[in-house]
């Protein structure tokens, strides 16, 4: 552990688990607050494009930072072994968990995608894309406020500068990505869709027995809204989740898009569940 990081904040025990590190709640020894640690094993970064995300993530975050929602970083220590990234307490259940449990109501989902979008086009206006936007990633704190996390996979794309690789989780993963053609921020906004429409049907969109088999659903990107699932849904919903799950990205709607029609939603679905 950094010396630094010892001499201003205490490590208590682990609240998450990834690839190449450790989260741990921690608390400040000068005000007493907790916080969340991410510890990074940079022995671990066997690979140059990791050790690149590395570097990038703590930049990337103290850009975005001061979005309500997302989460925020307040320091970063490093050392020859470590790097710690001090980041704001998300203790609640993230949307996976909230998600498995249930589907949710038409303005439910709502609620959710508003602040999540809003957090997305925060970033896609400074430069950022997530790259990895998934329920697992979408935390709730203490007051239930959304926060997005992790950007170990985000990237810039300035300047219109596109952007190539594969990131992201197999089921949310847009088909441009998998298809291995550059792309730009609009994959943030494909993998939302994903979420939105999870939460209003609790299936994936696009399915598979197999990473290989999810990937082949998404590339065909042949969406449907089954009877027996949707039949309660508002046709302004399933004609968000068109624009959002577009194959033609073109045509797929930004972020700011998604912001302006999820508002315009909210006042559909309520005429619509009053005319049914």
């Amino acid at each position: 552990m950094s010396e630094n990081l010892k001499k201003d904040y205490q490590l208590c025990e682990e609240i998450g688990r990834g690839k190449f590190g450790t989260v741990f709640r921690c608390f400040s020894l000068v005000s007493g607050d907790d916080f969340a640690c991410k510890s990074i094993d940079k022995r671990l970064l066997t690979d140059s494009l990791d050790r690149e995300c590395l570097e990038k993530e703590a930049k990337i975050m103290q850009l975005v930072t001061g979005n309500p929602n997302i989460v925020q970083i307040f320091d970063v220590y490093e050392d020859d072994s470590y790097l710690h990234l001090v980041i704001e307490l998300c203790n609640s259940s993230d949307l996976f968990d909230r998600i498995s449990k249930r589907t949710f109501s038409e303005s439910e989902a709502t609620a959710v995608m508003l602040p999540l979008m809003e957090a997305i086009a925060h970033c896609h206006i400074l430069g950022v894309a997530h790259r990895d936007i998934k329920p697992d990633n979408v935390l709730f704190n203490e007051w239930n406020l959304l926060k997005l996390a992790d950007f170990g996979s985000a990237d810039w794309f300035l300047g219109g500068k596109s952007m190539s690789g594969i990131f992201g989780t197999p089921y949310y993963v847009a088909p441009e990505v998998i298809s291995g053609r550059d792309y730009n921020e609009k994959v943030d906004v494909w993998s939302s869709g994903v979420i939105l429409y999870m939460m209003l049907a609790g299936i994936p969109p696009f399915y598979g027995e197999s990473a290989g088999e999810i990937f082949e659903a998404v590339i065909r990107g042949n969406l449907r809204f089954p009877t027996r699932i949707f039949d309660s849904v508002s046709p302004a919903a399933k004609d968000l989740l068109r624009k959002m799950l577009c194959k033609d990205v073109s045509k797929r709607f930004s972020a700011e898009q998604v912001l302006s029609m999820s508002n315009s939603c909210l006042i559909l679905i309520v005429l619509f569940k009053v005319e049914n």
